[in-house]
């Protein structure tokens, strides 16, 4: 299999077509969040009970709170059970006993419909995610990794749409919302990688391996995906304070916020040094390919800290939470593909001398 084979070409594309669509999603689901609708369809997978859902309250019977607020909760009653036999007795009792399960949600059709293509797009996601699966089989001769790779992502995004569940299940239960998030960003990383090491033979050995730059590329990285999971629980947070405030006085809510919200903001200095440093070390690489993938580095960067200082000191505006998710995430997305990149960049210069560009 060539470079230049139908089989390549047709997995990378896919590969980015899916990479593009779980982004796509992120954002979706940001928005979701932003509008108060991750209950808009109160059950899983179908929504109040159909494949396509009303469009008028007058179409549910009229004791529709508590049938589908019955139905979350022998959902849990279940969960909890396996999770008990398991030996997760605390995690158990947690899950059942929490509150958030007990909340009637009230029908609201623009809510219910944002909710309901926000899984629409999750379906598309199971269709690209198979095909990319799909098409990596041929790769079953060349780099079985791949292959392997794809598939497991294909497991991980059914998993995912079952955590989905969950997390309605549980009336969005804190926890389950940030365990979404990291596993979404799993699935990025796994799939990029999948798609880079597939056309790894096309990109050529420009310098020597340096651990020092690998080893700052990588903690930049795990920093960003930690600072995002740090800032999915503050999301959590203003959720809350947004629901005992009944979504009115936006000026007051980052006041009412707890630890993690100045963890997350006193982190974001720290990050900053840290990508600063990162960039210097790339642009004395001078490769072009590293300095344009760093300079969009810097630009998300920037518009993250922006729309964050913005959202700390404006009444965190409604319309910038979901793009300061989806920019956080592609902010990860960059430095993990920055990371492959150079390291695919000086594979071939660990197994033989070239000569050292800089």
């Amino acid at each position: 299999m060539t470079n230049k084979s139908f089989p390549y070409k047709r997995f990378r594309t896919i590969g980015v077509l899916t990479v593009l669509a779980v982004y796509f999603l992120i954002l979706v689901g940001g928005i979701v969040r932003s509008t108060g609708s991750g209950m808009g369809c109160p059950d899983w997978p179908k929504c109040f009970g159909s494949w396509v859902p009303p469009t008028d309250v007058s179409e549910l019977p009229d004791d529709y709170l508590d049938i589908y607020k019955e139905k979350r909760v022998e959902k849990n009653r279940k969960l909890a059970g396996y999770l008990d036999k398991m030996g997760f007795e605390q995690a158990s009792k947690e899950l059942f006993d929490h509150p958030s399960q007990y909340i009637e949600t009230e029908f609201n059709v623009t809510k219910t419909w944002i909710e309901y293509l926000n899984r629409l797009v999750g379906v598309m996601i199971g269709i690209l995610i198979f095909l990319t699966v799909l098409y990596a089989i041929p790769f079953l001769k060349r780099d079985k990794t791949v292959f392997y790779l794809s598939l497991l992502s294909f497991v991980l995004v059914g998993f995912q749409g079952w955590l989905g569940s969950i997390v309605v299940s549980t009336n969005l239960l804190p926890v389950t919302i940030t365990v979404h998030m990291a596993l979404a960003l799993v699935i990025v990383a796994m799939l990029q990688y999948a798609v880079i090491r597939s056309q790894s033979a096309s990109i050529d050995s420009r310098f020597q391996f340096s651990p020092k730059l690998f080893t700052v590329i990588s903690l930049v990285a795990l920093a960003t995906f930690v600072q995002i999971l740090i800032g999915t629980q503050v999301r959590e947070e203003v959720d809350m304070v947004a629901s005992e405030m009944n979504g009115s006085n936006r000026d007051l809510w980052v006041d009412q916020l707890g630890l993690s919200f100045y963890i997350h903001r006193s982190f974001s200095i720290l990050l900053l040094a840290m990508h600063l440093y990162m960039a210097y070390l790339i642009y004395k690489l001078k490769d072009r390919r590293l300095s344009v993938m760093t300079n969009w580095m810097m630009v998300l960067l920037v518009l993250e800290i922006a729309f964050g200082v913005i959202m700390a000191y404006f009444a965190i505006p409604a319309f910038l939470q979901p793009l300061h998710l989806t920019i956080a995430t592609l902010l990860f997305g960059v430095q993990f593909l920055i990371l492959i990149i150079y390291y695919y960049a000086t594979k071939k210069a660990i197994e033989k001398p070239v000569v050292v560009l800089n």
